[in-house]
């Protein structure tokens, strides 16, 4: 029995050494002190994902083991999960990396010289999509590499830069789907692209903790692990970053150079997609070449959105770099070129990675003069640019305007107070809330894509989307400024606004329902059981001798009519004041001014709302993160997440309101559909996003229109014998898209829904072909698309014309005592449209 067991272990130790070799066979001699993530894991590397609590462990191992690397921790994600970059440079590096940042900073911003030869700044980036583990484990790999090896080049890197490498940029996602696919995993291993483990469950393992797709959350930076992410960044401005994704099973792998990009006039220099893409594919090319992989470049993907791990290095003078690998969505999975192997894929990401630092490193002058040139020349472009800077601001809604100039900061964008009232085209902007960027500074491009919109394109076909002008996200009022604008002091930190803490009453508090945390306040006060009424029509009333206006939802808490202490009740009001910023005012009688008093009919008392929110197979899990990050991270408001085959489980009668968004909800059939009708009739209210809305429309639960393709003009049908070339389809068909882009609606300020809203035209983002017709009852459109809607982003002219400019962006639909409320487009388009 002795001798089986020592032959066994041996055996497990030779198939150990062989699956080892396979990765790192040309970098050797290693270091025999540093284990290599094999032998610290207990399974070869690509037979096992691994979880990303080891990951961080045996990062954590090497930096405790070796003084050529250490481990920093940048943020936590929403599942406690620390967010770590490690590093790996020579001693002396490491030993002064504060002074190399402060000196590489002063050379790109400043053209400093340094005092010596500076190493080059890599950050090497996976894993921004869970379910594409690939990278992860290269990550492993990569480090093991750039610590233990002795090879001469290897040494090179480690004396000539310092590589960061962030191993899993969402390790939430990643934990899903590698709990996923190691709790199928068969033995012998399943090929079967039919085998559970290759068909993750909803909502699979892309998304973060939310749902939501990090890769897009760059430019937005609503989530942790972007907002950490970017404050390391705009710390350090890498030279070289790497983006390493998964695509399809059935691909080979790609590299840069992407498409052309679709903009008309890119914002990044010609020189990022030209010369150092170029450059580096020469690498690229050679290093698959060697080990015989298949690849390609140039067909797809682009980098037009500036919000990509590929694309804001490029605004940013470095050079983003993605990889796409073909995904054995598990251990091992059959193609009709044969088996692909988890094992190959992480060889490819890893093969690149090393491929990356060396075309870095023999190409570091290039490079560090790029990066100094690009934030060199931003100002003189800023200065030649007839828009000297833009003006924005307004004063009844301080948490979104807040929320804006901290999205600005976080960007590196140069922010100062506006000193004296200013007017720009009929546009009043006030010194007391309002701000000006100039434009000759060095986020000069960051500016662009901020307030610059854009209706002509190179391309009508985009990977993503095609509108991004963060300021129409906010809704914030804004000019371009052609004359030079005072500035006053630079804005450096967005604090949180002290109001004053109201009075106390023994009548009633009003709170202003035009502050974006007025519904965080409102559902405080419904978990503590505070009666709250809304006011359905505008009034003044006297308050310490001087006349006060309030708008229509203005918020009435009557003192007397709560159980709660008035001396309790004071206490939340204060609390609200403080935690949600809004504006609470003590009142001592009811009688108006004007318009409605406090006991009027148009005061209506408000229900606490019962959300449930459908999920699941047929769902669309970005939009239905999307519902859910606003209830839960901004308003505090519990929702229901129920999963699609519940259904026949979920007692309606416990909630009042339904959330749907985009699916196709096959699971609904004639009879649950009469559930939902039936409920809705009984006083209850069901909200449908984008494609729901287009459901319940096609499925007959309202008497709405949805615009159809018959409802073209006649000639503008297709005809029989028409016909196309075969390999512009997807060029012509994208053009019939609407992939993401911005547009202008006129609203009913007079109904509930608008409640809080100035101005009668907003901006509205829409990336659906749900076109509603306007409702036959005059007073169901809440609000419709303007004349002139375009702001921003590509949309054919016959959409624009035939579709969009008729349609509806909201409906509310009666339906016996309660009501449907349609939304065509998204209102928390990625979390980010505070507007």
């Amino acid at each position: 029995m002795r001798y089986f067991a020592i032959c066994f272990f041996l055996f497990l130790f030779a198939q150990s050494a062989i699956s080892q070799d396979y990765f790192t066979s040309k970098y050797g001699p290693f270091d025999p002190s540093i284990p290599s993530p094999e032998s610290f894991l207990g399974y070869p590397i690509g037979t096992h994902h691994t979880r990303y609590d080891r990951m961080v462990a045996y990062l954590t191992h090497l930096a405790e083991l070796s003084d050529r690397a250490s481990i920093q921790t940048y943020g936590q994600t929403y599942g406690h999960r620390p967010l770590v970059l490690f590093s790996v440079a020579h001693p002396s590096l490491l030993d002064n990396m504060e002074s190399i940042r402060e000196q590489h900073l002063a050379f790109i911003m400043e053209g400093t010289a340094p005092s010596e030869k500076l190493p080059l700044v890599l950050n090497l980036g996976y894993n921004v999509h869970g379910n594409e583990p690939s990278g992860g484990e290269a990550s492993l790999l990569t480090a093991y590499i750039l610590v233990a090896s002795s090879h001469p080049e290897v040494e090179k890197f480690r004396t000539e830069s310092i590589s960061f490498i962030d191993p899993t940029i969402n390790p939430d996602g990643r934990d899903r789907h590698s709990h996923w696919v190691n709790m199928h995993k068969g033995s012998p291993m399943v090929s079967d692209p039919l085998d559970i483990e290759h068909n993750e469950g909803w909502p699979r393992g892309r998304t973060n903790h939310y749902w939501f797709d990090l890769n897009r959350d760059w430019w937005l930076a609503i989530h942790p692990e972007s907002r950490g992410k970017l404050k390391w960044y705009h710390s350090w401005y890498p030279n070289v970053v790497t983006d390493f994704h998964e695509m399809g099973t059935n691909s080979t792998f790609f590299f840069e150079p992407m498409k052309a990009n679709g903009s008309k006039v890119p914002t990044m220099p010609k020189e990022n997609y030209g010369l150092l893409n170029e450059t580096f594919a020469h690498y690229f090319s050679e290093s698959m070449n060697e080990i015989g992989s298949l690849y390609f470049t140039k067909e797809v993907f682009d980098g037009t959105y500036p919000g990509y791990g590929s694309s804001y290095p490029d605004l940013q003078g470095g050079l983003g770099l993605l990889f796409e690998q073909a995904s054995s969505r598990g251990h091992v999975q059959e193609t009709p070129s044969g088996d692909l192997t988890f094992a190959f894929t992480i060889r490819n990401q890893l093969v690149q990675s090393i491929a990356t630092i060396r075309a870095a490193v023999e190409n570091a002058e290039m490079l560090q003069s790029y990066q100094r040139e690009f934030f060199e020349s931003a100002p003189g472009l800023g200065r030649k640019d007839p828009v000297s800077g833009y003006v924005f601001g307004q004063n009844h809604d301080p948490a979104r305007m807040d929320a804006f100039v901290d999205k600005l900061l976080l960007h590196g964008v140069e922010v100062y107070a506006l000193t004296e009232d200013l007017e720009i085209d009929g546009q009043t902007f006030s010194a007391d809330g309002s701000y000006v960027v100039p434009t000759a500074q060095r986020q000069y491009r960051i500016v662009q894509n901020v307030f610059e919109t854009y209706s002509e394109y190179a391309d009508s076909v985009f990977y993503d989307a095609s509108a991004w002008s963060l300021v129409n996200f906010y809704n914030i009022p804004y000019r371009a400024s052609l004359r030079e604008v005072a500035l006053g002091s630079k804005v450096e930190s967005v604090t949180t606004r002290s109001l004053p803490a109201p009075a106390s009453s023994d009548y009633a508090y009003l709170i202003d329902w035009k502050d974006y945390y007025a519904p965080a306040a409102l559902q405080q006060l419904h978990d503590h059981s505070v009666r709250v009424s809304s006011a359905f029509r505008p009034f003044s009333l006297e308050i310490g001798g001087t006349e006060k206006s309030f708008d229509r939802g203005t918020l009435i808490i009557h003192v007397q009519r709560q159980e709660m202490e008035a001396a309790e009740l004071h206490r939340m009001m204060e609390e609200l004041t403080s935690d949600f910023g809004v504006r609470v005012t003590a009142v001592d009688g009811g009688y108006s001014k004007s318009g409605i008093d406090l006991g009027s009919r148009y005061m209506r008392m408000l229900e606490a709302p019962k959300v449930v929110l459908l999920v699941g197979n047929s769902v669309s899990g970005y939009e239905a993160g999307e519902v859910w990050h606003l209830l839960d991270q901004r308003f505090n408001l519990p929702i229901t997440k129920l999963r699609l085959d519940m259904f026949d489980r979920l007692d309606l009668d416990g909630y009042n309101t339904l959330v749907m968004v985009s699916g196709s909800y096959p699971q609904l059939d004639s009879s649950r559909r009469k559930k939902i009708a039936d409920w809705v009739q009984q006083g209850n209210t069901l909200i449908t996003i984008r494609g729901a809305s287009d459901w319940v429309i096609k499925k007959g639960l309202v008497t709405e229109r949805i615009y159809k393709e018959e409802d073209k003009k006649e000639d503008e049908r297709p005809r029989a014998l028409d016909r196309l070339p075969y390999d512009q389809a997807a060029e012509l068909l994208g053009r019939t898209r609407v992939g993401g882009a911005i547009f202008k609606v006129a609203l009913d300020l007079s109904h509930p829904l608008c409640f809080g809203y100035q101005d009668a035209e907003i901006p509205v983002y829409r990336n659906s072909t749900v076109w509603m017709a306007p409702s036959k009852n005059a007073y169901s459109t809440v609000a419709k698309y303007t004349e002139d809607p375009h702001v921003d982003g590509y949309i054919s002219s016959s959409n624009l014309e035939e579709k969009l400019k008729p349609s509806a962006s909201l409906l509310v639909s009666r339906k016996g005592g309660g009501r449907v409320v349609m939304f065509a487009d998204n209102p928390n388009f990625r979390g980010s449209w505070y507007g």
